[in-house]
């Protein structure tokens, strides 16, 4: 029987592997995360470039379903250093691809429910830009306090562990 060549499996786990592009940490804090999907995103031109670079910023963006197509409005890509022509308006919308299911599923929850869809991150998984999206409820201010407070107390919890 033979053996896997170790560096092959190696080079297969990290093909397979999430690079973290970016992580929108003020969706965490205006909203509550109720579920995540994990969706496809249509670039055009030196887009892919520019995220790799890290170019991008989720100010600002959010996600609308149009007729029964998802897009993201407002993510900004900077143009690409060496893209010259080929450069694309920034904050353009973006098509996000998703099951036809999960599209219903979304539209019925922020049609009924009256809850929003953010972006949560950007990775690249086996070369393809993929983003995570959360279905979410607006946090009120003394949400956020009280979970402001959550972590400082778990945060003074691990604290007192490590001294103690």
């Amino acid at each position: 029987m033979n053996k896997p060549d170790p560096l092959k499996v190696a080079a297969a786990h990290e093909a397979n592997a999430r690079k973290q592009i970016a992580y929108n940490r003020r969706a965490r804090y205006e909203f509550e995360i109720l579920d995540t999907y994990e969706a496809g995103l249509v670039l055009v031109g030196t887009e892919v470039k520019s995220l790799r670079d890290g170019k991008l910023n989720f100010v600002d963006s959010f996600i609308r379903i149009e007729n029964g197509e998802a897009w993201l409005f407002n993510l900004s890509i900077a143009p690409y250093v060496q893209g010259n022509r080929y450069n694309v308006d920034e904050k353009r919308k973006r098509k996000i691809l998703l099951h036809r299911w999960q599209i219903a599923e979304l539209q019925q929850q922020t049609e009924l429910k009256g809850l929003t869809i953010v972006p949560l991150s950007l990775f690249f998984q086996r070369g393809f830009a993929k983003l995570e999206i959360g279905l979410a409820r607006g946090k009120k201010l003394f949400d956020k306090r009280e979970s402001i407070a959550d972590r400082d107390r778990s945060r003074e919890a691990q604290r007192q562990l490590k001294e103690g």
